[in-house]
């Protein structure tokens, strides 16, 4: 049996997506950038830390995308 997904599950999912891009992002701007940056400046130890929080948000977002939430919706018609 399929189960639709809500509207929120849909979104958390199109998030998760940029979530990713945006921590592939950082990490290649780090990488061009380090040459004139070096690993002591504070702007490369930002772009360390959004990369990770981007991709842990990614991954969670993404679970929170796939689950299997069931309907909290009561029955009016069982009476």
């Amino acid at each position: 049996m399929k189960k639709n997904k809500s509207k929120l599950q849909k979104l958390s999912l199109y998030f998760s997506a940029f979530s990713l891009i945006a921590s592939i992002a950082s990490i290649i701007y780090l990488m061009l950038h380090l040459d004139t940056l070096g690993w002591e400046n504070p702007i490369s130890a930002s772009l360390l830390a959004s990369s990770f929080f981007f991709a842990f948000v990614s991954f969670l977002l993404f679970i929170i995308g796939t689950a299997d939430i069931p309907s909290f919706k009561v029955d009016s018609g069982s009476n």
